[in-house]
């Protein structure tokens, strides 16, 4: 099926009600029936059945079976938010000792997580440009656990080399997690590109309005047969003590490996749960997010065509535009579309904080994907807590705007940036 069917369809089947609409399970317990069905539950003997809301739920498992089909994946895992999803994807493959490979141009946040708490648990986090792909394969050794990068990067809108940066993983067995939060699985399947692991925020192109805050990681095909018998993911090749002696690679549930043993270790042992009513938000979304996607990535081509003719922009950073370094990766690797994220540079931070200030229809916002346009000084808020030198390896100078472009008119857009502009 198409992702505009799979948006709507994947994932449910209709219960003895027949109703239209995924119901919401607001239950945080499950009836076993019988003690011997509760004991092999915990035993992990039923794989994924119901057995209580914090390792997982009917209304969440719709919004997980919708995301991976979605995402061409064999299973989906909710969570509380898109940095649990990220930190739970990462504390799955590493622990102290190890390292992770990962890309300076990612989400404020993201660089803080890998540079900050990450540190502070014993892992340790080495960055590379995207675009340079001799500087990653330096940082490989053989405690790396992962290379992470992003689809497209926040707020540097880079596109990396998927093929590349792949390849180089495989080839010393180490697995590949990608946040593809903004191009979403509409525009981009890093799955289906060889990636290994998918994690996105929830909170943003998913409900598309913002209504809720969460996060999910998908795993792709047979991801099982890269992690059997390979001594840097020993974990799940070993004895697990606390489901007496249960070897994760070769139990019942192995075609989902990586998503399983993530809910029941890392979210049966620390909660990031999320709320039935959440994932019930976000099936809604995913009804829609093929066509927003693609109004998003018309109007965010408009407008960056429109900012790059504009004599106080020095620059503008959207895959679709044609002069833009990333646009034979993004014609490679995107279909139908950039996405709504796009950024532009202007003289200094004085003037891009008046410009944003000088918006009337744009909101200053730190969120992105909504259907409500959004403007950001992303030096000053989302990526504040970074040194000057740490901005500019992530690309992001003083003068950088960063526009999540919503669904309201075009030409309404472009009008208001350019009273902003003067």
């Amino acid at each position: 099926m198409k992702q505009q069917t799979l948006a709507i369809h994947a994932g449910y089947e209709k219960d003895e009600q027949r109703t239209m609409t995924v119901p919401i399970y607001m239950s945080t317990a499950f009836d076993f029936g019988s003690a011997e069905f509760a004991a092999s539950s915990f035993n992990l003997e039923q794989g994924t059945d119901n057995v209580y809301t914090r390792v997982g739920n009917p209304t969440s498992a719709v919004f997980e079976k919708r995301m991976a089909a979605m995402e061409g994946g064999a299973a989906g895992l909710a969570l509380a938010s898109g940095m649990s999803a990220i930190f739970y994807s990462i504390l799955n493959v590493a622990e102290a000792g190890d390292n992770i490979v990962c890309a300076t141009q990612l989400y404020g946040g993201t660089v803080t997580l890998f540079t900050h708490t990450l540190k502070r648990l014993g892992i340790e986090a080495r960055m590379f440009n995207v675009h340079d792909h001799e500087e990653m394969k330096a940082l490989i050794d053989e405690k790396t656990k992962c290379i992470f990068f992003e689809s497209i990067t926040n707020p540097s809108i880079d596109v990396p080399d998927f093929e590349a940066i792949i390849n180089e993983a495989n080839a010393h067995g180490i697995i590949t997690i990608v946040d593809n939060t903004v191009a979403t699985p509409v525009l981009c399947q890093p799955l289906l590109l060889g990636a290994d692991v998918v994690v996105h925020s929830a909170s943003k192109y998913t409900t598309g309005q913002g209504l809720a805050i969460g996060g999910i990681v998908v795993e792709r095909v047979n991801l099982v047969e890269k992690i059997a018998g390979n001594n840097r993911y020993n974990h799940f090749n070993e004895p697990e003590v606390s489901y007496h002696g249960l070897v994760f690679s070769d139990s019942v549930v192995s075609g989902i490996l990586f998503t399983f043993r993530m809910r029941m270790v890392l979210m049966r042992d620390t909660g990031a749960v999320i709320s039935p009513f959440n994932s019930w938000l976000f099936i809604q979304g995913l009804e829609t997010l093929p066509l927003r996607m693609k109004q998003h990535s018309e109007s965010a081509l408009a407008i960056a065509k429109h900012l790059e003719a504009h004599p106080k922009v020095k620059r503008v950073n959207y895959p679709g535009l044609e002069s833009n370094h990333n646009y034979v990766m993004g014609q490679n690797y995107f279909n139908g579309g950039h996405s709504g994220l796009l950024s532009f540079e202007v003289e200094d931070r004085e003037a891009a904080q008046k410009i944003v200030d000088a918006t009337e229809i744009f909101s200053i916002v730190a969120n992105i994907g909504d259907s409500k346009s959004i403007i950001t000084h992303p030096a000053s808020t989302t990526h504040q807590q970074l040194s000057e030198q740490e901005l500019i390896d992530a690309g992001v100078p003083g003068g950088l705007i960063r526009l999540s472009v919503g669904l309201e008119d075009t030409q309404d857009l472009i009008a208001d940036l350019e009273k902003a502009l003067g």
